[in-house]
Formats: C-alpha cells, structure tokens, sequence
C-alpha cells in the first residue's frame, strides 16, 4: 500500500470519497501488493475484515468502538480488505 494511502484520514463522507479514489489508484498502480485482485475474493474480504475489525483494534490498543462506524473505520475495512485472507 502506498504512503499516500497508508496517511490519508478519512473524516467526513467526501473525504471517503477521495480515499476510494486513492484506493482506486493504488490497485492499477501496485497491483501486485493486493491479497485480493478479484471482485469476488475482495467482497470476501470485506465481509471476514469487517467481522474481525475489533479484534485489529483491540490488539493494536486502539480505542474504537468497530459497533459505532465512522467513515474512518469503513476506510480501515477496506484498507485491510486489500490484503485480508
């Protein structure tokens, strides 16, 4: 994942937007960092990261509830669903 993606923060609903777009780009750009290239595999992804998000905040001690969604935690899931197995 590039820094640019890694650093952006995602705050508001068009800041999301923007990092989709980023997201966007770095799949066409480093596709080879990508666990999952297909449409199937990703939603997959998304699905088994979502489920399991708490317990990536719990063990990195970060205090955020996953039950109480902000835009940040919905670009987080789909950070680690680009590379989640």
């Amino acid at each position: 994942m590039n820094d640019t993606l890694n650093d952006f923060k995602v705050t508001d609903r068009q800041s999301f937007v923007e990092f989709l777009d980023l997201l966007r780009k770095d799949f066409l750009d480093n596709p080879e960092s990508w666990e999952n290239k297909t449409l199937p595999d990703f939603l997959e992804a998304l699905s088994g990261y979502t489920e399991d998000i708490q317990g990536y905040y719990d063990n990195m001690k970060i205090n955020v509830n996953a039950n109480k969604p902000e835009w940040s935690i919905i670009a987080d899931i789909f950070k680690g669903a680009k590379i989640y197995e």
